[in-house]
């Protein structure tokens, strides 16, 4: 049976049933891909990160070893973070939603979203522990999205670079190609620029360039008007969290200098409060506002 006979419940099982194994490597990416020594293939085995014991397979099933374990390794008992049964619940969410949300018939389609969503759920996890990019996902996005797009041209079917190219008609492989590249091109120039000016104004480095990378990637596989919408998603929301770290930041400084009767003015509270609102991953919400393109671009547009 082919995944265009699956019922949707079905297809969301199965999906969720692999996303589940898939989670478990992209804990090994996450983990790894900051560390020089480290690649995602050597060592080929897991092992602990506090005492570098190699695991055994019982030790790598997903959820359900840390559940077993008390959230511990086996040899040491040093702490598991409960980051890794999380990561694989996301993924197995994350295939699920998108086994439910793409027509079976649709399987080429489905394997890209799969992909995509995978990768950027490690460019979250890995942008947040150490405010950096992996080039493996960004640059290898950027390569590998036009050959993708060209394999799979219904990845553009909304994008209307891909319909101008076809002159209205239905978007061919030449057609998806050139949308790939032109969002490959809006999505990493836009944010250059954007870095380019903010560090002209505030005379530091506004915008890192592991942001422009992933958005150059990221119009690669959503054309050039789904990037710009994907960036404009992405600042809405980090603008939000920022917001209210600063809001939290505020409070917890105010809450400390009362309790220590410091001198430290509101204003001084404040500036501090401001600098930590500022320092925020980007990366994140560039991958939720991607995601949300790659599913629902044209609500979106309307």
């Amino acid at each position: 049976m082919n995944s265009a006979e699956l019922s949707p419940l079905a297809l969301a099982a199965t999906c969720a049933a692999f996303g589940l194994c898939v989670g478990s490597f992209l804990n090994v990416a996450i983990y790894r891909f900051p560390k020089q020594h480290l690649t995602v293939w050597r060592p080929a085995r897991s092992f602990c990160p506090q005492c570098r014991r190699q695991l055994e397979w019982s030790e790598n099933l997903p959820v359900l070893s840390w559940v077993a374990q008390g959230g511990r390794c086996r040899g040491c008992r040093g702490r598991i973070s409960i980051r890794y049964p999380l990561v694989e619940l996301l993924t197995a969410a994350a295939w699920a939603g998108l086994g439910w949300l793409t027509p079976g018939e649709q399987w080429p389609l489905l394997l890209v979203r799969l992909l995509v969503t995978s990768a950027l759920i490690v460019v979250t996890f890995v942008d947040f522990d150490c405010f950096e990019i992996p080039d493996e996902i960004s640059i290898g996005g950027m390569l590998l999205s036009p050959v993708i797009s060209w394999a799979v041209p219904e990845l553009h079917r909304d994008t209307w670079l891909a319909h101008w190219v076809a002159e209205g008609g239905e978007p061919g492989r030449t057609a998806a190609l050139v949308a790939s590249l032109g969002g490959i091109a809006v999505g990493a120039g836009v944010l250059l620029a954007i870095g380019w000016a903010g560090e002209r104004a505030l005379g530091k480095e506004a915008m890192g360039l592991g942001d422009v990378k992933l958005l150059g990637a990221a119009g690669g596989f959503v054309g050039p008007g789904g990037a710009l919408v994907a960036l404009v998603l992405a600042s809405l929301v980090g603008a939000l969290v920022g917001s209210a770290n600063i809001a939290r930041f505020y409070c917890l400084l105010r809450a400390r200098v009362r309790a220590r009767n410091a001198p430290t003015s509101r204003a001084r509270s404040l500036s501090i409060a401001k600098t930590c609102g500022q320092m925020l991953p980007f990366g994140p919400y560039l991958a939720l506002g991607t995601l949300a393109v790659l599913l629902y671009w044209n609500h979106l547009v309307s």
